[in-house]
């Protein structure tokens, strides 16, 4: 039998639906509801799906086991701490926070209390569905490139926090070594906050990262290439295809599978199969969520020192 969890999500936005669709199909998921500062937000997203808008957090809480943390960035961290205090298992969109000391206070909280926290990087689960994951090889050279249109989502934080923090992720996890030294250009937006950036990373290991993105470009692009000793493999994540000239056993129909045609999907499935005990472990633990933000941090500390 499946333990039955009560699931609810913070936050009425874009994911905030998305996350509450995932849980109010999924089995051994009692969707409770979510809650959002704005009622009429929450009502919008939760009763179609047979759950309950909450205007007060603490209501909330208290009719959850598992939440999803899928407010503006700004607040993850002190709505994820919220729901730890309360005992709750937590699964926090990326970025994990906007500050490593606070994220790392959040990490710790959940830990000294035996509970999980998970982050959203869902684009590793289309990694480990290629066989990216286990290829046994450190890359000599990593570019990748995200760009997208404007768009009225996540202006509280830059496009290093927005868009970029997903490649870093998937280059923390290939890279082998720790990162040495960040550099960097930006465009500044009407709000202060960095819509263009262009960083390169070096690593002990010798690997090389150019990262491109973009909120101000007229179609959305979204692209890898991975230099190995051995060749290169490029990744297209719209099209969900890949070239590869390396002798790795990479999946040729890994967009066919059920996790990389559902990432958030298998992302939460992980989640919740670490809160019952089936699993060690989240696809993205708060450790690396906390290593792919102090990564984009330093970008955006690059940036400012280029401007």
């Amino acid at each position: 039998m499946v333990q039955t969890l009560r699931g609810g999500v913070i936050g009425a936005g874009v994911f905030g639906g998305y996350h509450a669709r995932q849980y109010a199909g999924m089995t051994g998921i009692s969707f409770s509801g979510v809650f959002d500062s704005q009622p009429d937000r929450a009502a919008a997203v939760a009763m179609p799906l047979g759950g309950r808008a909450f205007a007060d957090l603490e209501t909330f809480l208290e009719a959850v086991d598992v939440v999803t943390v899928a407010s503006p960035a700004t607040f993850h961290v002190e709505q994820a701490m919220a729901a730890i205090a309360a005992g709750k298992h937590v699964y926090v969109e990326k970025p994990i926070g906007v500050d490593v000391a606070d994220a790392e206070r959040l990490r710790a909280a959940a830990a000294k209390r035996g509970l999980i926290l998970a982050c959203g990087h869902q684009e590793r689960v289309v990694f480990q569905a290629m066989g990216l994951l286990d290829t046994g090889q450190t890359p000599l050279l990593l570019e990748s490139t995200r760009h997208g249109p404007p768009s009225p989502r996540s202006q509280d934080v830059s496009a290093v926090l927005d868009l970029m923090i997903h490649d870093l992720d998937l280059l923390l996890t290939v890279a082998g070594s720790d990162p040495v030294t960040a550099e960097g250009e930006g465009v500044l937006g009407p709000n202060g906050v960095w819509d263009q950036a262009r960083a390169e990373i070096t690593f002990e290991s010798g690997l090389t990262a150019i990262l491109d993105v973009s909120r101000l470009a007229p179609e959305r692009r979204r692209t890898m290439r991975i230099v190995y000793p051995s060749g290169e493999v490029e990744v297209d994540f719209l099209a969900r295809t890949f070239r590869n000239t390396t002798p790795f056993a990479l999946n040729p129909d890994f967009a066919s599978t059920a996790a990389a045609a559902d990432p958030l999907g298998a992302s939460l499935a992980g989640f919740l199969a670490a809160v019952r005990g089936e699993a060690a472990r989240p696809v993205v633990t708060a450790q690396e969520a906390i290593a792919a933000l102090d990564l984009a941090l330093a970008v955006e500390q690059a940036l400012e020192n280029a401007a």
